[in-house]
C-alpha cells in the first residue's frame, strides 16, 4: 500500500486542453469578424479572394508535405490562418491569381522550406505580401473599390487614395511649399490643408471601416473584437501591441505634423492602415515573436519605430508589413540577450 501511495508518473505532471490545432482554429475564429466585414464592405469579390488564398495555402502545404514524405498536417489550421492573413493584406480588386500565388509563396518559401510550423523565422503571410508587393506593385497599391457606405479616402473628396496615401500626398505638397516658396500654387496648398483637416476628423470612418484599403485592415472595431478574444484566451501578450501602437502614437504625435514638433495626429495614424491588424494578429505570432517579457517590449517598440520611419520618411505610405518582417529577424537575439536571470543566480 505504501509503495502505491508514493508512486508517481514521470513528468510533465501538468496537463492542458490547449493544442496547436485548437489554438490555430480559435485564432482563425478571432479573424472571422474582420472577414465578414470585408465581404460586407467590398462585396462577393472579397469572399472569393479570401477563399482562393486559404485554398492555395492548404493545397501548397499538403503538396509539399506529400512530396517530402512527411505527414500531412493541414488539419492543424496553421496553413488556413496563413492564407486568411494574406487575403486580409490584399486590396479588394486584385486579380484572382494574386492570392493563389501569394499563398503558395508564403507556405512554400516562408514556412515549409524551413521545416514547417515552428521553424519559420518570419511571418509567412507577411513574407507572401512582401513578395507580391515587390513583384506586382501596381496590383498591390492601387485601390479602386470604395467600401459600402464610404469612400476610398474616408472623406468626401474626389480621390482614389486611401487615408494614409492622401495624407502623405498632402504633406508632400506642404513640404514642397516650404522648401520652394512660390513654386506651389496657392490653390494646391489650400487643398492639401483641407484634406489633412478632413482626414484628421474622419475617426468614425476609420474606426468602423468605411475607408479604402486592404480587405481585413479597414475596420478597427471588428479587429478589436477578435483581439479581445485572443487576449481573453491568453493566446497573445499585451506587451507587443501596446509597445507597437504606443510607439507609433508617440512618434507620429512628435514628428508627424506639418507645423513642427508635436503637431501630429497620433489617433489618425493608429486607426489608419494596417496597424491594428499587424499589432494584434501578426506581430504577436507565437513562432516569430520573442518569448521574454523585455524582448516583447523591444520587439513591439522596434516595429513601431520602423513603421513610423517608413510612413513619414519613406516613399511608401504604410510600413507595418516590413517593420514586422525586419523585427522577426531580431527575435533570436532578443530572446538570448533579454533572458531573465535564473532565480538565486548571482550576477557576475
Amino acid at each position: 500500500m505504501e509503495d502505491k501511495l508514493w508512486k508517481v508518473s514521470t513528468s510533465p505532471h501538468l496537463s492542458d486542453r490547449e493544442s496547436i490545432p485548437r489554438i490555430m482554429w480559435l485564432v482563425a475564429a478571432s479573424l472571422a469578424p474582420a472577414g465578414i466585414g470585408a465581404v460586407y464592405f467590398f462585396g462577393a469579390r472579397a469572399a472569393w479572394t479570401i477563399f482562393l488564398a486559404v485554398a492555395s495555402a492548404i493545397a501548397t502545404e499538403a503538396a509539399i508535405q506529400k512530396l517530402r514524405g512527411k505527414p500531412i498536417t493541414v488539419h492543424d489550421g496553421s496553413a488556413f490562418v496563413t492564407g486568411l492573413l494574406l487575403a486580409y493584406n490584399l486590396p479588394a480588386e486584385v486579380p484572382f491569381w494574386i492570392p493563389i500565388i501569394g499563398s503558395a509563396f508564403a507556405i512554400a518559401l516562408g514556412k515549409q522550406i524551413f521545416g514547417g510550423l515552428g521553424y519559420n523565422p518570419m511571418n509567412p503571410a507577411l513574407l507572401g505580401r512582401a513578395f507580391l508587393l515587390a513583384s506586382w506593385p501596381t496590383h498591390m497599391t492601387i485601390f479602386r473599390t470604395p467600401p459600402r457606405g464610404g469612400t476610398i479616402s474616408g472623406i468626401d473628396v474626389e480621390t482614389g487614395a486611401t487615408p494614409l496615401n492622401l495624407l502623405k500626398q498632402a504633406q508632400d505638397v506642404l513640404h514642397q511649399a516650404k522648401v520652394a516658396p512660390g513654386e506651389v500654387p496657392a490653390q494646391k496648398i489650400s487643398e492639401a490643408m483641407m484634406h489633412i483637416s478632413k482626414l484628421y476628423e474622419s475617426y468614425g470612418n476609420l474606426f468602423w471601416g468605411k475607408v479604402g484599403g486592404c480587405l481585413g485592415e479597414t475596420s478597427v472595431f471588428l479587429l478589436l473584437i477578435g483581439a479581445a478574444f485572443l487576449l481573453y484566451k491568453r493566446y497573445i501578450d499585451l506587451r507587443i501591441p501596446v509597445g507597437y501602437i504606443g510607439s507609433v502614437a508617440l512618434l507620429t504625435w512628435a514628428f508627424g505634423g506639418s507645423e513642427g514638433l508635436f503637431t501630429g495626429n497620433p489617433l489618425f495614424h493608429v486607426l489608419a492602415g494596417g496597424l491594428v491588424l499587424g499589432a494584434f494578429f501578426m506581430a504577436t505570432d507565437m513562432v516569430t515573436s520573442p518569448i521574454t517579457p523585455r524582448g516583447k517590449w523591444i520587439f513591439g517598440i522596434g516595429c513601431g519605430v520602423i513603421t513610423v520611419i517608413i510612413r513619414l520618411i519613406g516613399g511608401y505610405p504604410e510600413g507595418v508589413s516590413y517593420s514586422i518582417l525586419l523585427m522577426n529577424l531580431t527575435v533570436p537575439l532578443l530572446d538570448r540577450y533579454t533572458k531573465p536571470a535564473i532565480f538565486g543566480a548571482r550576477k557576475r
